[in-house]
């Protein structure tokens, strides 16, 4: 029987600063805001890394809506931190992608969070879930 080894997809970076409107009344960065930095990292590799922007899917009929998310918190936020926020392509599926990330302390280098998005593509004129067009595939599978 004949193996075939995983893809392996590259890993993209967004920097990104802690803004004041992000912290708490316990003074770090509230839990609702890490799922925000890996979505405007993802916005932004979307163009930079993947040559083809959000935009770009609107125009085309398809959106990406998260169908589930799980993060594990490893180390507090806090607003004098700049963070490096990494992700990188897990699986392609009919419909979706999962996505992996880290979210990471740029002066120490130490992992604040990770964990893993799925995401479906949908038909923005139906709402259901769209086959990935095989352009697409080709773009992310870098």
């Amino acid at each position: 029987m004949t193996m075939t080894a995983p893809s392996v997809y590259s890993k993209f970076e967004t920097e990104l600063r802690i803004r004041p409107d992000d912290i708490d009344m316990n003074n770090h960065v509230h839990n609702s805001h890490y799922l925000d930095y890996v979505l405007a990292a993802r916005y932004d590799q979307m163009t930079r890394c993947y040559k083809m922007s959000m935009d770009e899917f609107v125009a085309r009929g398809f959106a990406w809506v998260v169908k589930s998310c799980h993060i594990e918190y490893k180390r507090a936020l806090v607003l004098s931190d700049t963070i490096i926020v990494r992700t990188w392509v897990d699986r392609m599926e009919k419909t979706g992608v999962v996505v992996r990330f880290e979210i990471v302390k740029k002066e120490s280098g130490k992992l604040a969070s990770d964990g893993v998005f799925e995401y479906t593509m949908i038909s923005s004129s139906s709402g259901r879930p769209a086959e990935i067009p095989e352009d697409v595939i080709q773009k992310y599978s870098v």
